[in-house]
């Protein structure tokens, strides 16, 4: 299994929005790719600003071809994403997991 994952930072108040808006766009576009084995959306709150943290598990690398296309390591951004992001990264980060328990 493939774990990637990306962070950016979004204005405090500004957080249960976005979740929803990634939800509709990002999320949907993962989990409605094949291989694609589950995704989770992490918020830490930072002073004036969120950060979130989108993982998404993969059966492989050739599954995150396919929604990421032939880079897997640029981020997929959508349309509204600059309505809300004050940072980001632009790069995703891959990693094989090990251990699920």
């Amino acid at each position: 299994m493939v774990a990637r994952h990306w962070r950016g930072w979004i204005r405090r108040e500004d957080a249960d929005r976005y979740v929803a808006y990634v939800r509709e766009t990002g999320v949907d576009g993962l989990t409605g790719t094949p291989g694609n084995q589950g995704v989770q959306i992490w918020l830490r709150p930072d002073g004036d600003r969120t950060e979130i943290v989108v993982v998404s598990f993969w059966d492989s690398r050739d599954s995150i071809r396919a929604f990421a296309g032939d880079d897997i390591d640029v981020a997929r951004f959508y349309p509204d994403d600059d309505e809300y992001l004050v940072d980001r990264e632009r790069r995703c980060t891959h990693y094989e997991v090990a251990l699920t328990a």
